[in-house]
C-alpha cells in the first residue's frame, strides 16, 4: 500500500505559521496594522458610533455569563482572580451612577445587568467556592489600584467635586476599569496555566476595549482632531480617555494574540 497523502494546510495554518516565524518587531508591526484594517472597517460599515459602546457593553456582559456558566456547572472557582472581579464591580458601580445621572439609557440597562451577575460571581469567589479559591495568587491589593484612580480623577476634574460629581466619577471608572484585568493576568502568571473559561472571558475583555478604543480614535479622527484642541482649553479628561483606552486596550492585546494563536 502506498503512503497517505498529507491533506494540504489551510490558508489560516499557513498565515499562523508565518506569522510565527517573524521577529517579534515584525510580529508587532503586523498587529498595529491589523488593527488599523479592522479600525478602518468599522469606520467605513458602522454609521452610529454609539453602537460601538453598546456592543463592547453586549461583550463584557458576555463574558461574566461565560464565567458564571463556568462557576455554576464546574463548582469551581480555578484561575479566577477575585481581585479583578471586585475591581470590576467598583467601575461598574461608578459607571452605573455616572449614567444615572447622565443618561439614563440602554447603557444603564446593560450596566446593571453587568453589575449585577459581577457581584454573583464575587459571592461565588467569596461564600460558596471558597474552597476552590487560590487567595495566595491572587495577591495585588486594590488600594494600589483604587487610591492612584481617585487622585486622578480628581486632577482632571480641578472644579468639578462640588458640581460635577458625576464627571469624577467617570473619569474614576475609566481610570479603575484600564487596569481592572491586571490583578486577573498576575494571577495567570503566578498559576502559570490558563483555565479555559478564564481565557474566554479575558478574550471578550479584549474585544470589549477595542470597539470601546475604536471609538475615540475615530471619533477624534472624524472631528479633525478637535478633542485634542479641547485639552488647551482646560478639557484634560479627553487625555484621559484616550489613555485610559489605549493602556487597557494594550494590556489585552498580548493575551488576545496567543488566545487566538491557541
Amino acid at each position: 500500500m502506498g503512503k497517505k497523502r498529507e491533506s494540504p494546510s489551510s490558508p489560516i495554518k499557513v498565515l499562523s505559521q508565518w506569522i510565527h516565524r517573524q521577529s517579534m518587531k515584525k510580529k508587532i508591526l503586523l498587529g498595529v496594522f491589523g488593527a488599523l484594517i479592522c479600525l478602518v472597517a468599522l469606520k467605513l460599515f458602522v454609521k452610529d458610533h454609539n453602537h460601538f459602546f453598546v456592543a463592547s457593553e453586549s461583550i463584557h456582559a458576555l463574558g461574566i455569563f461565560i464565567l458564571i456558566y463556568k462557576l455554576t456547572t464546574k463548582q469551581s472557582s480555578a484561575g479566577l482572580s477575585l481581585r479583578s472581579q471586585e475591581l470590576t464591580a467598583i467601575f461598574l458601580a461608578a459607571r452605573l451612577v455616572c449614567s444615572i445621572m447622565i443618561e439614563g439609557d440602554i447603557h444603564t440597562i446593560l450596566d446593571s445587568i453587568t453589575l449585577a451577575s459581577t457581584l454573583w460571581v464575587i459571592y461565588m469567589l467569596r461564600f460558596k467556592l471558597k474552597s476552590t479559591y487560590i487567595k495566595d495568587l491572587d495577591n495585588m491589593p486594590l488600594y494600589y489600584v483604587v487610591l492612584p484612580c481617585g487622585i486622578i480623577s480628581v486632577l482632571v476634574h480641578p472644579k468639578a467635586i462640588s458640581t460635577l460629581i458625576a464627571r469624577v466619577l467617570w473619569s474614576f471608572c475609566l481610570c479603575v476599569e484600564a487596569v481592572s484585568v491586571l490583578p486577573q493576568l498576575r494571577f495567570m502568571q503566578n498559576a502559570k496555566m490558563v483555565e479555559p473559561f478564564t481565557a474566554h472571558y479575558v478574550f471578550a475583555l479584549g474585544v470589549a476595549r477595542f470597539l470601546g478604543c475604536a471609538h475615540w480614535i475615530i471619533q477624534t479622527y472624524e472631528s479633525n482632531g478637535q478633542y485634542l484642541v479641547l485639552v488647551g482649553k482646560g478639557n484634560t479628561w479627553i487625555i484621559l480617555v484616550l489613555v485610559a483606552e489605549i493602556v487597557q486596550t494594550f494590556i489585552l492585546a498580548d493575551f488576545c494574540y496567543y488566545y487566538v494563536k491557541r
